[in-house]
């Protein structure tokens, strides 16, 4: 029984030795593995800061707050003025005919939107057709004549012609038979000097005859000059010059509209007289419709002589119509005119409103205010983007965020307005970063609350 027992307790026993080395070789790979652990956050967090997206790495993004770049508002600026004038539009066409007659169709209303080119009306062209059609025939007339020229003269022509001349030949030699005869008898006593005198004469006829005959026949020959061909087509030239000037009149009795936009005022109806001279009060008329392009309006104003240094080309303005005051349309003075007006010790101010709609309609009144935007005092630069203090960094730069990433951004301040510094060198429409700061760094992704 000892024997046994003692062979139980060696079989408990622990080796330290084996067992100590077992433990040392575990205590060892956890030290490694610490180490290792220790020199990767190192790197990450203490060497190449920014350089790694944490945040890939299981990182949340950094929660911010932002605000969208905008210009400063028109309550933010001063109102340098307040005026008063009438909307109109910047161009206003009336338009007219190139020709007289009467109106024969008339396809347009008043607020009719037409394009460039369009038919408006149509004139009375009967007279002009008949016109047309008479040079037409005149072309064909004159266009046979110089055909005629060109071609010259017809074998029929040159006989008739050599014959003439033999006939005359014969005539002569008749004629000088006749004038020997009557010169022997007149010697002999026979003849009385009357007789001899008249066959003297008729022979000197027929002489002459032949010679006209023998030019006759060599102008058939030749056929016409050179003069009468060039008169020929000289003809045929004025009757077209006259063709295409009655085909022009008939392309003008079309009116077509000269530019796009709105008819205005329909200034003619159907039935009346149109005229290019003198317009009387109840007589013809010069003008058929109005049209202006309704997207390009302005507003006319007088301002007076003491207030003109405020005004300046090329300064915003706001216009609010009479008819709808809670509106609000951003303008620019397009115009001050050179000279003042004495009577009223005013000068002319066109301000071109920029995205006018249909609550805007001409010969309305409107108020303008003339905006003088803030001032930086050092530099007298005008602010243009509000932000608050807050949110700017030294250097001076502010933080954006762009494709879901905080973007160091330098700025360029111009002044304070309101609480609030006002940037330039930033484009509207920019995300601002102005809370969640602490913390954030160049590159870093950030989640807009």
């Amino acid at each position: 029984m000892p024997d046994d027992r003692n062979q139980d307790l060696q079989s408990l026993r622990i080796d330290r030795g084996r067992n100590t080395r077992g433990v040392l070789s575990g205590r060892s790979i956890l030290l490694i593995g610490l180490a290792l652990f220790l020199i990767i956050t190192f790197v990450l967090f203490i060497i190449l800061p920014g350089r790694l997206d944490v945040a890939g790495f299981g990182a949340r993004p950094h929660e911010v707050q932002v605000m969208i770049a905008r210009r400063s508002s028109p309550a933010s600026d001063n109102v340098s003025l307040t005026a008063s004038g009438y909307v109109i539009p910047r161009r206003r066409v009336e338009v007219s005919s190139k020709t007289s007659g009467r109106v024969e169709e008339l396809l347009v209303e008043r607020g009719d939107m037409v394009k460039a080119g369009q038919v408006l009306a149509r004139l009375d062209s009967q007279e002009i057709e008949a016109q047309l059609r008479q040079a037409r025939a005149a072309r064909e007339a004159a266009a046979a004549r110089l055909e005629e020229a060109l071609a010259g003269s017809r074998p029929q022509e040159i006989e008739r012609a050599r014959a003439a001349l033999e006939e005359a030949e014969a005539n002569q030699q008749t004629a000088q038979v006749n004038l020997e005869r009557a010169t022997g008898l007149h010697q002999r006593g026979v003849l009385a000097k009357q007789a001899l005198d008249e066959a003297r004469n008729a022979h000197d006829v027929a002489a002459a005859q032949v010679k006209v005959a023998r030019k006759n026949l060599e102008l058939a020959q030749l056929g016409p000059r050179a003069e009468q061909i060039q008169l020929a087509r000289a003809q045929l030239a004025e009757v077209e010059a006259s063709i295409a000037w009655w085909h022009t009149q008939l392309e003008n009795t079309v009116i077509r509209a000269p530019v796009s936009g709105t008819v205005l005022e329909r200034l003619i109806e159907k039935g009346e007289m149109v005229t290019t001279g003198f317009v009387s009060g109840r007589g013809a008329k010069s003008a058929l419709v109005s049209i202006a392009d309704l997207k390009d309006l302005e507003v006319e104003l007088d301002i007076n002589e003491s207030d003109i240094p405020r005004v300046r080309v090329g300064q915003e303005c706001r216009v609010s119509p009479d008819s709808y005051p809670d509106m609000k349309y951003r303008a620019r003075v397009r115009e001050i005119a050179p000279e003042a007006n004495r009577q009223k010790a005013t000068i002319q101010v066109k301000v071109a409103i920029e995205s006018p709609d249909e609550h805007l309609r001409p010969e309305t009144t409107a108020k303008v205010n003339f905006i003088e935007l803030a001032k930086d005092p050092a530099t007298g630069s005008e602010g243009r983007i509000p932000v608050p203090k807050a949110a700017v960094l030294p250097g001076p730069a502010l933080f954006l965020v762009r494709d879901g990433k905080a973007v160091r951004s330098p700025v360029t301040l111009g002044g304070e307005l309101g609480g609030q510094v006002l940037i330039h060198g930033l484009a509207e429409g920019e995300q601002i970063i102005v809370g969640g700061l602490e913390g954030l760094t160049d590159g870093m992704k950030v989640k807009v609350k």
